[in-house]
């Protein structure tokens, strides 16, 4: 399968929005969200609309625009509305606090920040310290002392001629989702997204223009933009927006009213809709023929119950924010249970040992990956950028074997790693195996030392619905591992915890189960 060819000079906006006036699809749905139906000639007036209102503000090219604003059209407007003036779109992360969006906002020096009416409270308290921001534009309905969007839109043209950018000119940045610490803002090129729709959507899922794609990952950041945004319009498909929370109850609900082919998911959210499917016997995806996962690794167990449960295999892959998208799955028809798949053809990936020698196969180490919508580095981090992007490689920081059939098998970040009793222990080999416990509705494992100063696994347990958490069953879930693992990886401390710390995309935060683990073991008496 060959990596798609570039031209030179490229728009994004004119091959994911444009293109398809041409094709003859200005009248199909690209985008139904709740009661709206946008066909493929309004996203183009859209997007036309939204970027005439940033060029009247005198928005430049390669200025930067953030966008705060829930799953929904405007959304889509504004992020290419911005790339089409030769601006750069700046998505933000809508579950943040203020000092979040003041560190984003002057680390970006965005001059316009597009905002919906809801989240305008986050930036109210702030803006006295926004130091590069100058125009605030409103979605969603009227807020005193700042422009209306909508009303702006209907007032500028519905023709916009693309800016003439390169392909190797700043589309867009995405912030990291801090796993490790705080955000980085990635510089993603016009061609990325191309790339990336081409290699994974198309030639290894099969995205089809007949295809209507729902995912519960949010559009602010890398794997539910591409889901839910530039990979359905790469196709000329549809794309279903639910701007609310993604509970079971309303993620079902979009299933049954949308009718979806294409369902992309996180393991958390997957668990969680397994637990729900359960309780009231759902059997039933509807229309859905294919199920994505990424985020985190997808354990067994829920792969296995999904499975049976609904008739449809899950996709596990990972892809990063730096990469864009998904760059390692399995593939339809041809899944094994609790691997990460194989690699996407047009990448390729190696796996080193701590001095850049590769390993065996079936070897731990840290997975390099080389592929075209590779950013160009993080904004303003030189040390980052030269720790992370490597020439034509970039280290994911990611631990990873690779199997006999070219199956790639997660192992956890390069910094998870720890040695008890002399062995290794991976953190996600931990929680596959509490994953698979009836009570268990997932967990997170963090190194910490005993009184011994010994390092040992410390599991944090969600219990599902209706478990009780007991000294009891702390000691079960102990057991539990010493008889499906090596003894040793048993965790030595079981806290119960309404639920993990996460970023935005479902990855659990472990830098703060370790900080946890080592507070609560550092205050037991030794």
């Amino acid at each position: 399968m060959p990596v798609p060819e570039i031209p030179e000079r490229l728009n994004a906006a004119t091959v994911l929005v444009d293109a398809h006036i041409a094709a003859g699809r200005g009248a199909k749905p690209a985008i139904l969200c709740e009661e709206r139906v946008v066909t493929y000639g309004a996203l183009c007036e859209g997007v036309n609309r939204l970027g005439n209102v940033l060029k009247e503000l005198g928005v430049r090219m390669e200025e930067r625009v953030a966008i705060l604003m829930p799953d929904s059209p405007e959304f889509a407007f504004a992020f290419f509305g911005a790339m089409k003036t030769g601006a750069v779109a700046i998505p933000m992360n809508t579950l943040l606090v203020p000092r979040d969006y003041e560190y984003l906002l002057n680390d970006s020096r965005a001059p316009v920040l597009v905002v919906h009416a809801s989240l305008l409270d986050r930036i109210a308290g702030i803006r006295d310290g926004l130091r590069y921001l100058k125009h605030v534009l409103v979605s969603g309905e009227a807020a005193a002392g700042h422009p209306d969007l909508e009303s702006a839109m209907h007032r500028a043209s519905p023709a916009l001629a693309a800016a003439d950018t390169s392909k190797d000119d700043a589309a867009f940045w995405l912030y990291s989702s801090g796993t490790t610490g705080f955000p980085k803002g990635t510089i993603h090129l016009h061609h990325d997204m191309i790339v990336s729709a081409d290699l994974y959507a198309r030639q290894t899922i099969g995205l089809e223009e007949s295809d209507v794609s729902f995912s519960v990952a949010k559009l602010f950041f890398a794997y539910g933009l591409g889901n839910g945004l530039f990979f359905p319009l790469h196709v000329g498909g549809t794309t279903v927006l639910l701007p609310g929370r993604p509970t079971p109850e309303k993620v079902f609900e979009t299933l049954d009213t949308y009718r979806p082919t294409v369902f992309y998911s996180v393991p958390t959210s997957l668990a969680q809709l397994l637990h729900t499917a359960e309780k009231e016997g759902r059997t039933a995806l509807g229309r859905v023929r294919m199920c994505v996962s990424a985020g985190e690794p997808l354990p067994k167990p829920i792969f296995e119950k999904w499975r049976d449960r609904f008739g449809v295999e899950i996709l596990d892959g990972i892809g990063s924010t730096e990469i864009l998208h998904i760059f390692i799955s399995n593939r339809p028809g041809r899944a094994k249970a609790g691997s990460t798949g194989q690699i996407v053809p047009g990448y390729e990936a190696k796996i080193v040992d701590e001095h850049g020698q590769r390993v065996p196969d079936g070897e731990v180490g840290n997975l390099l990956i080389k592929g075209d919508s590779i950013a160009a580095g993080y904004w303003n981090k030189h040390e980052h950028t030269q720790r992370t992007f490597l020439g034509e490689w970039i280290n994911t920081h990611d631990k990873f074997r690779l199997d006999a059939d070219g199956y790639f098998w997660y192992a956890g970040r390069s910094d998870d790693m720890m040695k008890v009793s002399g062995m290794v222990v991976w953190p996600s080999d931990v929680e596959a195996v509490l994953q698979a416990h009836p009570a268990v509705l997932e967990s997170g494992v963090a190194a910490a030392t005993d009184e011994d100063g010994l390092v040992k696994p410390y599991a944090y347990v969600v219990l599902k619905d209706g478990r009780q958490a007991s000294p009891e069953l702390a000691e079960a879930l102990q057991e539990f591992v010493k008889k499906n693992a090596a003894p040793y990886k048993y965790p030595r401390w079981v806290e119960f915890v309404d639920a993990l710390p996460k970023t935005a995309t479902g990855k659990i935060k472990r830098y703060l189960l370790r900080q946890r683990a080592a507070a609560r073991t550092a205050s037991q008496p030794h």
